[in-house]
């Protein structure tokens, strides 16, 4: 039985575990470039790779390690089937719009298929249906037109009503033709192609300030600069404010938990539903008749609620449903939602000429990773691109359309800001504090966040965000310091694990 100081599996992702590390040099020196981008995940590596190959010199600045982030921590699925979107954009977009998205996303699954079969990288690159179901028969309406939105947006959708899920399934929403990856032995060799075409990779270089102009200068927190006329921002939530993204874009934390079963007995294809507080279900190939059941769900915002209980629940779903072996891996997944729904790629702001950002995937960054990465090489490079106005930053209508969604967001962020002020901390001395947990305490009239690691050693920092002030809380599941307002993430020292934040808490004696 599974205590309450006991969770199943190693606390890795599997892409982490089983693709190699990097080690490329930070930035030292004072360097130009024509495009600088900033953030080494799916968006970022997808893009510098697109300008490489067209022939642009390309620095890519890294805060940590090259896909050892958001997209190091993904489930991988390669998609066009975003769950239930289709009808949803056919009435706020129109049937145009529609097929817009279906044409841009499903490019993108085809673009990661065929550079990875260029470059000849083993990346497990695998062909699967991805159906969105439902266990609700009063749904099956909804679900039914979905598959016609999506059909009628020129994928290869049907409504299904059998699954080869062990469970009861009233419909679904089939469609053919999508993928699953390895992403980091993916964008591994893509990183090794950028380098050996002139590109430049700097990890461990934390960028701090930006200044747009003819050329743009980008600054880093070892004080070297990189002189650039193109800057794109792929730092999964920007790291910069002067667009005010951060108004539109809510984060969202899910949990994931991995165990082998026997091939005979894994799902052939991807699902998910929101049925049961959202269940996605894919595979992944081992060695000896098996396959890595991947499971992923219980979404919750980054600094709420208690991760602990969600990762044994979720955990118990998958044993309940699968006959899968131990628990081998567990880890999480965070991404961002745009209030109107459809990512944010294209020029920073109304006045930027020079600047562009990649965000607001909502929780499908690989097909979104790579669709940015050829929308922005044209933009840069002057090529037409067919859905560039639907992605569009700056796009007008979407945003009145949005109105409510928005003031829903901007009044979570106003709770939190305001609401965690007058809250009282669940302890009141650090000397409450046991081993393994952590809390926000006053110390001296000040709000401190603390942690008490195993050998009985105080960590306090302070407990304001450093993105715009909001009080931080414990993921004691994670061991991290998360704010609720626009999920930056940090260690138990202060150190930034996740922007947009990207200085460290500060410390406080106790």
């Amino acid at each position: 039985m599974t205590t309450r100081d006991e969770l199943p599996g190693m606390a890795e992702s599997y892409w982490m575990a089983t693709a190699p590390g990097t080690r490329w040099p930070p930035a030292d020196t004072d360097t130009t470039a024509d495009i600088a981008v900033i953030g080494a995940g799916m968006a970022g590596l997808s893009t510098a790779w697109e300008l490489t190959r067209a022939g642009r010199k390309v620095v890519v600045l890294e805060a940590d390690r090259v896909a050892a982030g958001v997209t190091g921590y993904t489930t991988a699925k390669l998609t066009a089937a975003h769950s239930l979107v289709y009808e949803r954009l056919r009435r706020t977009r129109g049937a145009e719009g529609a097929r817009q998205y279906a044409r841009s996303q499903q490019a993108a699954v085809e673009r990661v298929g065929s550079v990875a079969a260029e470059l000849g990288v083993d990346c497990d690159f695998e062909r699967a249906s991805a159906l969105t179901f439902t266990t609700d028969p009063q749904r099956r309406a909804v679900f039914e037109a979905e598959a016609e939105a999506a059909a009628e947006a020129g994928l290869d959708a049907s409504f299904v009503t059998e699954t080869d899920l062990p469970l009861p399934v009233a419909g679904a929403v089939r469609i053919a033709h999508q993928a699953q990856f390895h992403p980091r032995k993916y964008l591994l060799a893509l990183a090794g192609d950028i380098i050996a075409r002139g590109g430049v990779i700097h990890e461990r270089t934390r960028v701090t300030g930006l200044t747009e102009g003819s050329p743009c200068e980008v600054r880093t927190e070892r004080g070297t600069t990189v002189t650039a006329k193109d800057v794109v921002v792929a730092t999964h939530y920007p790291v910069f404010d002067r667009a005010l993204l951060f108004a539109r874009l809510s984060p969202n934390r899910e949990l994931v938990v991995a165990a082998p079963l026997p091939a005979s007995a894994a799902p052939e294809h991807m699902y998910i539903t929101d049925d049961l507080g959202k269940r996605s279900v894919r595979t992944a190939p081992l060695d000896g008749g098996r396959r890595l059941l991947i499971v992923t769900g219980e979404e919750f915002t980054p600094g709420t609620g208690d991760s602990h209980e969600r990762f044994l629940r979720l955990d118990a779903w998958m044993h309940e449903h699968f006959p899968v072996g131990d628990t081998a891996y567990r880890w999480a997944a965070q991404d961002n939602r745009a209030s109107d729904g459809v990512p944010l790629v294209g020029p920073f702001h109304p006045g930027a000429h020079h600047v562009y950002v990649a965000t607001g995937f909502g929780g499908w960054g690989m097909s979104g990773g790579a669709m940015a990465g050829q929308l922005l090489a044209s933009l840069i490079t002057g090529t037409e691109s067919e859905w560039a106005g639907l992605y569009d930053p700056r796009r007008l209508k979407s945003t009145v359309r949005e109105g409510a969604t928005l003031l829903k967001q901007q009044a979570d962020v106003a709770r939190h800001f305001v609401g965690d002020r007058l809250k009282s901390s669940h302890v009141d001395s650090i000397a409450e504090l046991t081993p393994g947990s952590g809390a926000v305490v006053r110390v001296e009239g000040r709000r401190c966040a603390v942690y008490r690691d195993e050998k009985g050693a105080v960590h306090a920092v302070s407990a304001r965000c450093t993105h715009l002030g909001c009080l931080v809380a414990f993921n004691e599941a994670e061991t991290a310091w998360e704010c609720p307002c626009h999920g930056s993430r940090f260690g138990v020292d202060g150190e930034v694990l996740h922007g947009p934040a990207v200085r460290p808490l500060p410390p406080r004696t106790t």
